[in-house]
């Protein structure tokens, strides 16, 4: 059986969204290091096909997304080995992060530890009512690896993220959607729904003018203000020279609708 599902849904046309389930369910999804090798190829093949405009990271079952890094496979290791498997994890949720399509995280339970740093390298997220969140590392003597003490301040802010990764403790949907962790919360019959609705809005806009904002917002978050502009004059600038910027424009001057297709 496969750690990783795909299933591709279409949504605009021929266009449409990869659907990428974390598939361990005995192990409640947690993350060894076959399962981070083949995620990692996963996403880069999935977001290089033209016809994928985004995707979607679940965990099969309704009880857990990904209930951690897989403890059983860290138990022992020497440092190289540490260094090693934090590097493998944080390849792999960079492919998420970086990805040049948007990647949404259906968060259906558990999210807890990698679980969580994984939602976290994805662009938004949905939550179902079930889904719990924690970052609990030290209670094992450990620390986040996969990039949890990095974006959980950036999403989070210092406060909140300090809060978790000091005491270890757990916080439900409620709470996660308080203080920014996760976008909407659904139940969980309707969750990957909800997601697909969403992703299909996106599917519907102008995929290169999608993919530009996603990566001008992200380059921002690691330069001035002054930089990040100067990064989305660029960009501003070179989206003129796509079709879909001519298309899209003359359709809305027109009152025409227009089926972008991402050139």
């Amino acid at each position: 059986m496969s750690n990783i599902l795909v299933e591709f849904k279409a949504t605009t046309g021929i266009f449409g969204t990869s659907i990428i389930t974390i598939n361990r369910p005995k192990a409640l999804n947690a993350l060894n290091i076959e399962t981070l090798k083949e995620l990692k190829e996963t996403v880069e093949q999935e977001a290089a096909k033209k016809e994928v405009r985004s995707i979607i990271i679940t965990g099969s079952g309704d009880k857990s997304f990904v209930a951690g890094a897989d403890i059983t496979e860290m138990d022992g290791n020497t440092n190289a080995q540490s260094v090693e498997f934090s590097e493998l994890g944080n390849a792999a949720f960079n492919a998420v992060a970086n990805a040049p399509v948007p990647v949404i995280a259906a968060i259906n339970g558990f999210a807890l530890g990698g679980g969580m740093e994984l939602a976290m390298s994805c662009d938004f997220r949905l939550a179902s009512e079930n889904a719990s969140f924690a970052l609990p590392e030290v209670g094992l003597g450990l620390i986040p690896g996969f990039g949890g003490t990095q974006r959980a301040t950036r999403i989070l802010g210092l406060g909140h993220a300090s809060e978790l990764m000091f005491t270890g403790g757990r916080i439900d949907a409620a709470r996660a959607k308080e203080i920014g962790l996760v976008n909407h919360v659904h139940t969980s019959e309707t969750l990957l729904d909800e997601a697909l609705k969403t992703a299909s809005k996106i599917n519907r806009q102008a995929p290169l003018a999608v993919n530009s904002v996603k990566k001008v917002a992200n380059a921002g978050l690691d330069v001035s203000l002054a930089q990040g502009l100067k990064l989305e004059t660029q960009a501003f600038g070179d989206i003129f020279d796509t079709k879909d910027a001519k298309a899209g424009t003359q359709a809305f001057v027109n009152k025409e609708k227009y089926e972008y297709q991402g050139e």
